[in-house]
């Protein structure tokens, strides 16, 4: 149908760009070492590509743009971040690290330590009108006190606030947001290495956030349609919102 150029040679990217269309808008998404790039490619748009400053190298975490491409948030072993395109950090979240450790202000203390660099970790997703980014973290938050456990917390776009936050009950190596186009709707898939996979499905109706858990633990989410009716895993379709039993229910 058509070839499209990755703004970065695939020796200077750590992994293959992808595609997002959120919104009515297509963006062709790559992460490199030292930046993150975007492209809108609407017609309408720019042809210029906008280009984030990157806080770690793409093996300490995940990262995410809004549907608008104006701000990315980066999914760190410490920290979220979020970037403007001028490559101020508009908000800032810290938590607590995935390996444990009492913390780390910058990147540059635990480059070179070999506990940081092959861990667990989480990942982050804008809503579908970009308001929210849900996110998996290493809980709890720097403002408390207590043991590491992950948590999924919903977090405004604007200026960092967390809005909600919940257990998941999972002890993830690294997991990957699936969005709705219901804002209130996020899905998660968690990879707890030999322990499995969990699917989980939140819901922010402004004031709590619900969690369900579906399905066996060998299951992960891998699209819903644009629509938002069906969503698609390796060996269900299941019309979504799901009307079934879950198997749990959690609410913050």
């Amino acid at each position: 149908m058509t070839t499209i150029a990755a703004p970065l040679a695939f020796s200077r990217a750590d992994d293959a760009p992808r595609l997002e269309w959120r919104a009515g808008t297509r963006l062709l998404i790559q992460r490199g070492d030292t930046e993150l790039i975007v492209q809108n490619l609407e017609p309408s748009a720019t042809a210029e590509a906008v280009r984030f400053p990157a806080p770690w190298p793409r093996r300490y975490g995940h990262c995410a743009v809004s549907p608008s491409g104006d701000l990315a948030v980066f999914a760190g072993l410490h920290a979220l971040h979020a970037v403007d395109r001028r490559g101020k950090i508009r908000w800032e979240v810290r938590h607590r690290c995935w390996t444990g450790c009492a913390g780390h202000e910058a990147f540059t203390e635990y480059a070179n330590e070999r506990d940081h660099r092959y861990v667990g970790s989480g990942s982050a997703a804008f809503s579908a009108d970009g308001t929210l980014v849900w996110v998996h973290i290493r809980g709890p938050l720097t403002c408390d006190r207590g043991r590491g456990a992950d948590e999924w917390l919903v977090i405004a776009a604007e200026d960092g606030t967390v809005l909600a936050r919940a257990a998941t009950h999972t002890a993830a190596a690294g997991s990957d947001h699936i969005p709705h186009p219901d804002p209130g709707q996020m899905g998660l898939t968690i990879g707890e290495g030999q322990d499995g996979s969990a699917l989980r499905w939140g819901r922010w109706n402004g004031r709590t956030l619900a969690i369900d858990s579906f399905g066996y633990e060998d299951r992960f989410l891998l699209a819903v349609s644009p629509t938002g009716t069906f969503s698609r895993s390796p060996t269900t379709r299941t019309p979504w919102p799901f009307t079934g039993s879950p198997t749990a229910r959690w609410k913050n």
